[in-house]
C-alpha cells in the first residue's frame, strides 16, 4: 500500500516559502506512483500534533502553481518547538500514533535549525517506536544561518528588500540633508547573525554613498566609535544611513533592545533597537534623524523577491521529495555554489544532525576593519543572491496570491492533544 506524506512550514515564514512547498507538491504529484497523497499541517507542527491536516490532493494544478508568487505560510506555520525526547516523550509518541492512523511515511518539515532539529527527532522515534517514517528537513530562514548550504532560501529575496530600501531611504535622506534629517537609522531582523543588516550594503552598487554604518550582532556596540564614525559621515556627505540589525549586544553580551517577554522557542523578544540607537545620536550630538522599523514588512515583500532565491526555494522543496523517494532519512537538501561568476548553484545533502540547532554567523572575513561595515569579500558572496526579478501577476493594482481551499482530512483518532 503506498504511503502518505506529510509536509508542514515552521517558525517564521518568507516570501518564498511557499514556492518551497509547490515545489514539494508538484514534486508528490509526479510520483503518485510511489506517494498517495500529501497532507499538509494546519499551523505547521501542531496540525500533526492536533491530527489537524489538509488535503492538498483537492488542491488545483493552477492554485498550486500560484503558491510560487504567494508570501507567508499559505498552510500556516507555527512557532513551537518539541521538547526532547526525554523530556516529553508523548509528543513524539503522539506524532507517530497521529502518522501511523493516516498511513504518513514521509514527513517534510520547512524550516530553519529548531525544524531541522524536531525532524532529527522524528525520524529517530519513529526507529524506537518500530514505525518507518523518512524525514527530510527542507531549509528556511531569513536569517541565513543554517550552516553548509551556501543560503538559505528566504534570504535571497529579504537582502533585496534590505538593498533596495537602504538605497531609496539614502536618495530621499541625502535630499533633505541640508536642512532636515541628517541621521536615518534602519532596523533589520537578525538575532545572532548580522547577514540580513550586511546585505543592506548592496545598496552602494550603483554608487549611492550608503549605509555609512552597519552594526552587527557579531561585533559588540562601541559607543564611542560610533559616535565618531557618524559625525565623520555627516561631515563627509551631509548626512548618515546606518543599519542596525535587531541582535546588536553591548560588552557585556547584552542585547540592546532586549526586553523581558520571551518567544514561544524561548528566545528573548527583541525589538526597537533602532530607536535605541536614534536616542544615542540625539543625545550625544543633537542631530535631527528618524528610523524605520521593517520588520515583517521585509520577509513579505514578494514583490520585490529575488529570482535567485525563488528558484532556489522551489528547488529545495522538489529535491526534498527525490530524496525521500531514493532512501535517504534525515538529511536536509542544500545548495552548493559551484561558481560565483557567473553564480552558478546544484543542489546536494547533509544529514540532519549536523545542522540541527547550529547557527552560521558572519564570518570575520566578511567584517571590515572597524567592524561597522562588510569587506569586498562579502559583497561578492551576497551580490548573485538578489539578482533577477519574478514579478507576480497584478490584479486591480495590487499582487494576486493563491487562494486554497485548505480542505481538512478527516480526523481517524478524533481525539484532541493537550500541549502541556
Amino acid at each position: 500500500m503506498k504511503k502518505n506524506a506529510f509536509y508542514a512550514q515552521s517558525g517564521g515564514v518568507t516570501s518564498v516559502i511557499n514556492a518551497s512547498a509547490c515545489g514539494v507538491i508538484e514534486a508528490c504529484r509526479d510520483n503518485k506512483d510511489k506517494i498517495n497523497k500529501l497532507y499538509a499541517g494546519n499551523n505547521g507542527i501542531l496540525g500533526a500534533l492536533h491530527e489537524d491536516f489538509i488535503d492538498t490532493s483537492r488542491e488545483s494544478k493552477k492554485d498550486i502553481q500560484m503558491l510560487m508568487q504567494t508570501p507567508g505560510g499559505v498552510f500556516g506555520s507555527a512557532r513551537y518547538k518539541l521538547k526532547s525526547i526525554s523530556e516529553n516523550k508523548r509528543e513524539y509518541e503522539r506524532l507517530i500514533e497521529v502518522f501511523k492512523a493516516h498511513n504518513i511515511g514521509y514527513f517534510f518539515y520547512n524550516g530553519g535549525g529548531d525544524s531541522m532539529d524536531t525532524a532529527h527527532k522524528v525520524s529517530q522515534i519513529g526507529k524506537k517506536l518500530g514505525y518507518q517514517i523518512t524525514c527530510i528537513g527542507v531549509p528556511k530562514t531569513v536569517d541565513n544561518d543554517l550552516p553548509f548550504t551556501d543560503v538559505c532560501p528566504g534570504f535571497g529575496s529579504v537582502a533585496k528588500y534590505t538593498a533596495v530600501s537602504t538605497m531609496e531611504a539614502a536618495l530621499d535622506v541625502a535630499s533633505m540633508s541640508r536642512t532636515s534629517t541628517k541621521v536615518f537609522i534602519s532596523e533589520v531582523m537578525g538575532r545572532h547573525a548580522g547577514w540580513i543588516a550586511a546585505s543592506s550594503a548592496l545598496a552602494a552598487a550603483n554608487g549611492v554613498k550608503a549605509p555609512h554604518i552597519i552594526l552587527l550582532p557579531e561585533v559588540p556596540f562601541d559607543k564611542k566609535r560610533f559616535l565618531k564614525k557618524v559625525k565623520e559621515s555627516v561631515a563627509q556627505d551631509g548626512f548618515c544611513v546606518i543599519v542596525v540589525s535587531e541582535g546588536v549586544k553591548d560588552s557585556k553580551g547584552k542585547f540592546l533592545s532586549e526586553v523581558s517577554s520571551k518567544d514561544a522557542f524561548g528566545h528573548a523578544q527583541l525589538g526597537g533597537v533602532a530607536q535605541v540607537i536614534a536616542q544615542i545620536v540625539n543625545e550625544n550630538l543633537g542631530l535631527k534623524y528618524h528610523y524605520a522599523i521593517s520588520d515583517y514588512l521585509q520577509r513579505a515583500a514578494r514583490h520585490i523577491a529575488s529570482k535567485v532565491d525563488l528558484e532556489q526555494a522551489y528547488a529545495v522543496g522538489k529535491h526534498a521529495v527525490k530524496l525521500a523517494l531514493e532512501g535517504k532519512n534525515a538529511v536536509m537538501p542544500i545548495i552548493k555554489r559551484t561558481s560565483n561568476k557567473p553564480y552558478q548553484w546544484k543542489i546536494s545533502d547533509i544529514p540532519l544532525s549536523r545542522v540541527a540547532n547550529k547557527e552560521k554567523k558572519l564570518p570575520k572575513a566578511y567584517i571590515s576593519k572597524d567592524g561597522m561595515h562588510v569587506t569586498n569579500q562579502c559583497i561578492n558572496y551576497l551580490s548573485p543572491l538578489i539578482q533577477g526579478e519574478s514579478h507576480p501577476k497584478y490584479v486591480n493594482g495590487i499582487p494576486a496570491h493563491a487562494k486554497l481551499k485548505l480542505i481538512p482530512v478527516p480526523k481517524i483518532l478524533n481525539k484532541d492533544f493537550v500541549i502541556k
